[in-house]
């Protein structure tokens, strides 16, 4: 079938979404793949935003996490610290997170590329990234694989990941059972080794190789034993992907890389 690589990617990361799971999720990639989910094989999935938006039936793509369709016959129309709140007790399985650099144990920077106080670039930092990736039970990540990218120590944590590996989390003071769980890129999908908790590859997409992973890495990665091929996307998936999710291509039509 004719697909691209970020159509693989929204389809990958929607199957992870359990029907009845919740999710917090913002705009792009992440939104795509949770209105995927729920019109695909999670009609019952729960999505939030952070500007509040609890449960919507999302009728068409947002483009912010306050645009008005994230209200819309959503269940609840709260706020802000409500959203945290309810990660806060426990009560979200996922969160989606990108950002400009992401380490083995999964800790992710958007604040600078280089020295804090004379950064070569400055993003926009954590916004709510932070906060969801503490309380969350699982952190799943949509990102393009590459050197700048997959660095093996961030130059700024501004997310935490597992931090420096076993047991860091709870010697934080975070929930230990939380963290990273997913990363869906260009070219393949990682989890978590729970031993060690480095990422580690679980399946490589159709025409990618291993030494095109090792390339775009800048550390060492774990392997799966049970290291498969991703499945591609079905013909059903890119129908509705395409005409009901992002028919004016505003996410499936950029580059992934």
């Amino acid at each position: 079938m004719d697909y691209n690589a970020m159509e693989l990617m929204i389809c990958l990361a929607s199957r992870i979404l359990e029907d009845g799971s919740t999710v917090v999720v913002g705009t792009g990639a992440p939104c795509a793949a949770a209105m995927l989910a729920q019109k695909t094989h999670a009609p019952n999935l729960m999505i939030l935003f952070e500007a509040g938006g609890i449960g919507p039936q999302l009728p068409t793509m947002p483009i912010s996490v306050g645009d008005s369709r994230t209200f819309h016959k959503a269940i609840m129309a709260s706020s802000m610290p409500e959203i945290m709140e309810t990660c806060q007790r426990g009560l979200i399985d996922y969160c989606f997170l990108g950002g400009a650099q992401i380490d083995k144990y999964g800790n992710i920077n958007s604040t600078v590329i280089g020295d804090f106080k004379q950064p070569k670039v400055r993003f926009p930092g954590s916004g709510g990234a932070n906060d969801l990736a503490s309380l969350c039970w699982r952190t799943l990540v949509i990102t393009p694989h590459d050197v700048r990218r997959f660095v093996d120590k961030v130059d700024f944590i501004t997310t935490p990941g597992y931090l420096t590996g076993p047991g860091a989390r709870g010697d934080a003071g975070l929930p230990p059972d939380t963290g990273p769980y997913k990363v869906i890129t260009n070219l393949c999908v990682l989890g978590f080794d729970l031993k060690t908790k480095q990422m580690k590859v679980e399946s490589i997409h159709p025409g990618i190789t291993k030494e095109d992973i090792i390339k775009n890495t800048g550390f060492e990665l774990l392997w799966d034993e049970d290291l498969r091929t991703s499945l591609p996307p079905t013909e059903e998936e890119l129908r509705i992907l395409r005409e009901e999710v992002d028919p004016m291509r505003y996410i499936i039509g950029r580059q992934a890389s």
